[in-house]
Order: structure tokens, then C-alpha cells, then sequence
């Protein structure tokens, strides 16, 4: 692979900034991805942003999750537990060090069916199956709707109530399918080929009530995708799961939160939907026209969106420089106290070691004035001259009576 940085040639070195911008940017080409691993060395700074690593039998990988981005986090990661984690690879230039910027963490244990999920979602979409331009309208006033679900429960109650009371001349053809457990995506896939085929329906529905993960996992099944996708008719999707979507939802061609609702898309009356149409209408004008006026001036004021972007990860990263700077200056004030407190100790000892007073307790006195002057030599003295000889217990009090040179 051949780098072309700024200002670099064949015959010019790169900047240490220029190749580290270049890795930079070769690393956040990569897709994001969901990783597992081991949690270690887990730190919450006063930030809001958190930094960890994770780990496995042969690799370690520094992540850092920001403050604006571990809103949706339910639970603490701690050292020793496994997560999952989803983001994409980043370099933090001023280290120079690549690591892994974190938008989604969840346990691992409850994770396998959402990494499944994932790669299978991924998978899908690449190949063209969500795309929002091949999904068809759904018909306004239709004759014939299919519906694929099981035969008994409240479900397909529900969908000929709300059908019976809103569009009492519409057909309702009923495809029985298992709706759960082994073989259920299977009977699924089936029935939807087999009303396309021997049935003349205009929309198909296809759900069932809600569950648990485990419970709707055979609409998270490509064989059941796929058959919503080959569907010459329009598809809506009805697993009644208002929170999360299943693969099918995405590859339907529409996505009612519940059975019940489904029903009540296929049986809006026209003047209901005349009545909305223009309501929308009148909204999206305003919209477009308050959004067309806010982005216009948006223009004038401010630079391109890729300029906020860069602005966004300049923030990001003197956000996470200034936690590192925060760690060191703390680091700094205690490696200088210590410091300080060893250089008083050594002084204090000095002074003692100096100090004349220690060596009194070794048999010598200290001679002075009465008025406290040292005397240090006899040629200060006169005989008479009161002194005054110091102890290490006490004082004597005493004159000159004779003086001697040396």
C-alpha cells in the first residue's frame, strides 16, 4: 500500500502528524464491528468518558466509550467480565495509538443471539434487502388480505376484529404457520410462497404476539427473510415486539408494532387517509420550509459537515488528552511533595547534627556571656569577666580568675 501524504514525496520524509493522520484515516474506513472480550483496567473519569481494555488469551485492545455515547449503558463493566462491544477502530494521534471507540456494550452472556442477529442483519442489508427504494406502497383499499400465522390464539382474533370493523368488505385468507419452535421459519417461508401462488391476496400479513428473544427467533431466520423478499405483493411485518426488530421487519415492507395494528393499516378508510395525507402534507411544507430556511443559514453561518465531523473528534480527543493531563498533574503534586517533605527531613537532621547543643551531652559546656554572647576565644576575656557555663543539665556561674595563651 502506497501512503501520499500532504507535502511528502519519494525525496520528502513524512511528518510524524501526516502518517499518523493517514492511519488514522485507513483505520476508520474499516466498518464497525461488534468484538468480545475480557474487561480490564475499567476507569470512569470525572469526564463522563470511560476507558478500558479488553482482552483475550492473546491479545489486549484499549476502547474508550464516550460520556455522550454510554447513555444507553444499563449495567457497570468490571474487570473479569466478558462483553460484548460494538464500535469502530480509531487512532488517538497524540499517543500515536489505535484503539477502539465504543457505541454499544452488552454482556456476553446474553449477547449470542444478538451477534447472530447482527452478522446475519449485516449480511442482508448488504446484499440489498432493506433497501429503502425497493420496498413497495402498500394499497389503499384492498380486496384480499393473506395472512400467515398460527390458527389459534388472539392474533388472528384480533386482525379479523379490527378488519370486520373497519373494512367489513375485505376477504380475509388465513395460511396456518407455526409461529415458534423447531421447523416454524420453515412453515413460515412456505405459506407466504403459498398465497403468492394460489391466492389472488393484494397485501400479505405476517406475525404473531410477542415474546422473549428465544420466542420470535424464527423471524430472525434468512430462509424467512428471503421469502419476504421474493413476495410479488406487498409484506407487513406484525411481531408484536414494540421494542426490538426482527430481521423481518426490516425486509418487509412495512412494520406494524403489533398484529392489531397491522389491521388497522390495511383498513384505513379513505377519508381518514385523505384527511391525514393533507394533514402530512401541510406539515412536511412546513418542515421543508423551516428546515430549507434553518440549513440555509446553517450554510452562511457555519462550515461543511465535514467540518463538524473533524470538529467533533478534535473535542473527543482533547477530552480524552485532557484526562490524561488531569492523571499526570495529580502524578506531578505528589512526586513533588515527596520531594519536599524528604528535603525538610534531610535539612531538620543537618541542623541537628550542626547544632552546638548536641555535643553537651558528650561531657564539653558551652561558654558564654551572662548577656547569652558565645565566647570563642580567651582573647575576648578579661580576668573578672563573669561567664556562664552551659550543660547538658544545667548552668554554673563562674569569673575569670586567670588567662593562658595556648
Amino acid at each position: 500500500m502506497e501512503f501520499v501524504g500532504p507535502g511528502a514525496t519519494q525525496d520528502a520524509p513524512f511528518t510524524v502528524s501526516q502518517l499518523t493522520g493517514q492511519v488514522k484515516e485507513i483505520l476508520e474506513s474499516l466498518p464497525p464491528c461488534w468484538i468480545i472480550g475480557e474487561v480490564s483496567k475499567f476507569t470512569l473519569q470525572p469526564s463522563g468518558h470511560r476507558y478500558f481494555s479488553l482482552k483475550d488469551e492473546g491479545s489486549q485492545l484499549d476502547c474508550v466509550l464516550f460520556k455522550f455515547q454510554s447513555r444507553g449503558l444499563t449495567f457497570t463493566p468490571e474487570p473479569g467480565m466478558k462483553v460484548m462491544v460494538y464500535g469502530q477502530l480509531t487512532v488517538y494521534p497524540p499517543r500515536g495509538t489505535y484503539q477502539f471507540r465504543a457505541q454499544q456494550v452488552q454482556p456476553a452472556g446474553v449477547g449470542e443471539l444478538a451477534l447472530a442477529f447482527e452478522r446475519l442483519k449485516a449480511r442482508l442489508e448488504a446484499e440489498g434487502l432493506f433497501a429503502q427504494e425497493r420496498k413497495r406502497p402498500l394499497p389503499r383499499f384492498p380486496r384480499q388480505v393473506g395472512v400467515v400465522t398460527s390458527p389459534t390464539g388472539a392474533v388472528i382474533r384480533d386482525i379479523i376484529n379490527v378488519l370486520g370493523r373497519r373494512a367489513p368488505g375485505v376477504q380475509l385468507i388465513l395460511r396456518p404457520a407455526k409461529v415458534q419452535g423447531l421447523g416454524a421459519a420453515e412453515e413460515i417461508a412456505r405459506g407466504i410462497a403459498d398465497l403468492n401462488r394460489h391466492t389472488e391476496v393484494d397485501i400479505l400479513i405476517v406475525g404473531r404476539g410477542g415474546g422473549s428473544p428465544e420466542d420470535i427467533a424464527c423471524f430472525n431466520e434468512e430462509v424467512v427473510a428471503r421469502a419476504i423478499y421474493a413476495s410479488p405483493v406487498p409484506v407487513i411485518s406484525a411481531v408484536g415486539h414494540e421494542v426490538d426488530y426482527t430481521i423481518a421487519d426490516y425486509v418487509a415492507d412495512y412494520r406494524a408494532p403489533t398484529p392489531s395494528a397491522a389491521a388497522e393499516v390495511v383498513a384505513q378508510d379513505y377519508g381518514v387517509l385523505h384527511q391525514q395525507v393533507a394533514q402530512w402534507r401541510r406539515h412536511l411544507d412546513r418542515a421543508m420550509a423551516y428546515g430549507l430556511e434553518a440549513r440555509q443559514q446553517r450554510v452562511e453561518q457555519c462550515a461543511p459537515r465535514r467540518l463538524w465531523e473533524q470538529l467533533r473528534d478534535h473535542l473527543e480527543e482533547r477530552g480524552q488528552y485532557a484526562d490524561e493531563q488531569r492523571q499526570n498533574l495529580a502524578a506531578a503534586f505528589d512526586r513533588r511533595g515527596r520531594q519536599l517533605v524528604e528535603r525538610l527531613d534531610r535539612a531538620a537532621l543537618r541542623l541537628t547534627v550542626r547544632s552546638p547543643l548536641a555535643n553537651l551531652s558528650r561531657g564539653f559546656a558551652y561558654v558564654q556571656r551572662p548577656d547569652s554572647q558565645p565566647v570563642r576565644s580567651q582573647r575576648e576575656l578579661a580576668v573578672g569577666d563573669p561567664l556562664v557555663l552551659r550543660f547538658a543539665a544545667g548552668r554554673a556561674f563562674c569569673r575569670v580568675e586567670e588567662l593562658q595563651d595556648e
